[in-house]
């Protein structure tokens, strides 16, 4: 059932779409401002019905000073947040031109885009230094293990070495350089700790 129809000027105080005037208790008429508060002159009324500025001391910090919110962090960055600009172009050098080089180097080369990336970012920058790591570890071994499937391709054997090698530094690169670019940290399979 449909409520009847309200005379003119007769508000409804559950109206959402009505104006809210906060001040509506203690003034009779609607829309005016806010009595001066007892802190100095009071404040000019605010143009066409807009907000009035603010005091004249500004608007300081909360009483007690101001609290940022606790950081959690993933692999350096503030959750939710990204790394900075340089850092994570860095980062996706290390990982992606590792599987890269992989790619090029026919599964051999893979381990210089992440030493490049901790060489020259590596010491202003703990986050770049952590992924390039991880990244140069892993490059090393698979880069190893192709150049010995290489060398014994004489024996029919070392061709599929050498092409698995290739194949699983390129993958897991990828992999790796995809998850970075999300800001989520990975860690590779497969790999030692030759560098730390």
């Amino acid at each position: 059932m449909t409520e009847p129809p309200r005379p003119p000027g007769e508000g409804n105080q559950n109206d959402p779409t009505a104006p809210f005037n906060p001040y509506a208790g203690n003034d009779p008429t609607s829309g005016s401002v806010p009595p001066p508060s007892s802190g100095g002159p009071a404040a000019p009324p605010p143009p066409n019905g807009g907000y009035a500025p603010p005091p004249s001391g500004g608007y300081g910090p909360p009483p007690g000073g101001y609290n940022p919110p606790p950081q959690q962090y993933g692999y350096g960055a503030p959750a939710g947040g990204t790394i900075a600009g340089d850092d994570r172009t860095w980062i996706l050098v290390a990982h992606f031109g590792g599987a890269a080089g992989a790619f090029l180097g026919g599964g051999c080369a893979g381990w210089i885009a992440p030493l490049v990336a901790l060489l020259a970012r590596g010491p202003q920058s703990p986050q770049v230094r952590a992924e390039a790591v991880k990244a140069l570890n892993f490059q090393i071994l698979w880069s190893i293990i192709a150049l010995v499937g290489w060398i014994l391709s004489c024996i029919i054997i070392g061709i599929f070495v050498g092409f698995a090698a290739m194949v699983i530094g390129i993958v897991f690169g990828v992999i790796a350089g995809v998850k970075a670019s999300n800001n989520q940290p990975y860690n590779y399979p497969m790999t030692v700790s030759i560098i730390k």
